[in-house]
């Protein structure tokens, strides 16, 4: 039987790495943007997790409204990427600090 343990180390699992993969790879974008969203996956995997254990529909509706958050994130996340590809021929993260106006 899975119980409630299983599901909370497998969302720590996700998150830590999510986060390595923060702390490793700052050079892309799209990987930085992909740790995000599986920061936000482990959170969610949290939030069901403890509606069912107990027995509440609350997290899950929350959950709800991550998604929704997250789709907006991720698509102007992306826009954004395309954006600065056009204008500097690449998405390293590094050449992002320097500004014009």
């Amino acid at each position: 039987m899975i119980g409630l343990p299983h599901f909370l180390v497998l969302a720590g699992v996700l998150f830590s790495i999510a986060v390595a993969g923060i702390f490793l790879n700052r050079k892309n974008m799209i990987v930085l943007l992909m740790c995000i969203e599986l920061m936000l996956l482990a959170v969610n995997f949290n939030f069901i997790a403890f509606s069912r254990w107990l027995g509440n529909l609350d997290g899950q509706v929350f959950v709800f409204f991550i998604l929704t958050v997250a789709a907006a994130e991720s698509a102007i996340g992306l826009a954004i990427l395309v954006v600065v590809f056009r204008e500097r021929r690449g998405i390293n993260v590094d050449s992002l600090d320097a500004m014009r106006g």
